[in-house]
């Protein structure tokens, strides 16, 4: 995949990921009193998680060629770190 094909998924795994914040934000409010607390310290990290990611996808679209592995490898890690987060914050309401 050439950089171009893959800032266009970059970004398109943004748009996903911040979308199911927003889902989650809505399965909170309908959620029983003591998961809210659980879910409420989880989402304060995510949301974290959310502000580094979108901060590493600003790092790849300006990256230039010498830079471009290290900095793909950084949004690589901070998206899998994103993900895990989400899949906690999932498993709450699963319980």
């Amino acid at each position: 995949m050439n950089k171009e094909e893959y800032k266009k998924e970059a970004k398109l795994l943004i748009n996903e990921l911040f979308a199911k914040i927003d889902e989650l934000e809505v399965k909170r409010n309908k959620a029983k009193a003591d998961l809210k607390v659980e879910y409420d310290e989880k989402i304060a990290k995510l949301k974290a998680q959310k502000d580094e990611l979108n901060a590493k996808y600003e790092e790849l679209l300006e990256a230039t060629d010498e830079k471009w592995d290290m900095v793909k490898a950084a949004f690589s890690k901070a998206s899998d770190s994103f993900k895990d987060g989400f899949s906690e914050i999932a498993s709450i309401f699963n319980k």
